[in-house]
């Protein structure tokens, strides 16, 4: 298993607007714009800004690590086969990526993804 890089993370808000001025005001580019949803960038990494807990975990606890790997499904197979256990299959997301998420020892979510 070899992840290709890290991405960025995805942070559940209280305020999506105030937040959103946060990030711009530090120097982060607005980018994709959905509803309840907003992503910023430094470069190639991207932070996404969630309204409220879209799966009902509290604001401001938790995030999500995103890591790009080359084939999803081949990755969650590797997975499996470590003895590690994944939340989800491989699944086409609405932006075009494949994801699953494996949480690590303390609960904290790892997407890894293949580019669409």
């Amino acid at each position: 298993m070899k992840p290709s890089s890290i991405s960025g993370v995805t942070c559940r808000v209280a305020d999506l607007e105030r937040s959103a001025e946060f990030y711009e005001t530090i120097g982060f580019r607005r980018g994709k714009e959905e509803q309840d949803r907003l992503t910023f960038y430094v470069n190639w990494f991207f932070v996404t800004l969630v309204a409220g807990g879209e799966d009902g975990a509290p604001v401001g606890e938790g995030i999500y690590l995103y890591v790009k790997v080359e084939n999803a499904d081949d990755f969650h197979a590797e997975v499996l086969a470590a003895g590690l256990e994944a939340e989800s299959e491989p699944e086409r997301q609405p932006n075009g990526n494949r994801e699953f998420t494996v949480r690590d020892p303390d609960g904290y979510s790892i997407v890894f993804f293949q580019k669409k």
